[in-house]
């Protein structure tokens, strides 16, 4: 079995020498290691959000389908599910990368942003339960209304743990 390599660890393995010879300076390897956890965050988070707007693809060819035969009364089902789809794509992009400033109320510590970038690993397998539900309907009105009620379910939980992120982060989960 193939064992997956984090976004962190292939971060450090592509450290230049310059950067290497830094990290045993005293207090800069710290430094550097939450900068590298922040970066990984970012492009997970991203990487998931991308993935996220190619559910939009099977929501317009269901619009689509809806309006060539005149099932109109699924256009909002359609459109609940793409607004929705939107801002959670948007808080995954857009989320606090768990950067505090020196003078900031709310201090972010290392085990934090471990706790917060294994969080995200784990929004995987959401984003890919919302990508399987999200398909274009095909059947009858009722099949096609029930399918989009379970995608908008799956897109509905997955914003509630990105509420639990944004609880872990302000310390309070």
């Amino acid at each position: 079995m193939e064992k997956r390599v984090s976004i962190v660890d292939r971060a450090r393995a592509g450290q230049n020498t310059l950067e290497q010879v830094a990290n045993a300076i005293p207090g800069f390897r710290g430094y550097r290691e939450k900068e590298l956890r922040r970066d990984a965050d970012r492009l997970q988070r991203e990487y998931l959000a991308a993935r996220l707007e190619e559910c939009k693809k099977p929501l317009n060819e269901t619009a689509a389908a809806a309006t060539r035969t005149g099932g109109l009364d699924l256009i909002n089902d359609v459109e609940t599910a793409r607004k929705r789809l939107d801002r959670v794509v948007a808080r995954i992009r857009f989320a606090d990368r768990g950067y505090a400033g020196f003078f900031d109320a709310v201090k972010v510590d290392e085990d934090a942003l471990a706790r917060v970038y294994e969080f995200d690993l784990a929004l995987v397998g959401e984003v890919s339960a919302v990508r399987e539900t999200a398909r274009p309907a095909a059947g009858d009105a009722a099949s096609a209304k029930a399918d989009l009620a379970e995608l908008i379910a799956r897109i509905d939980a997955l914003d509630a743990r990105l509420a639990e992120r944004e609880a872990l982060l302000s310390g309070f989960a």
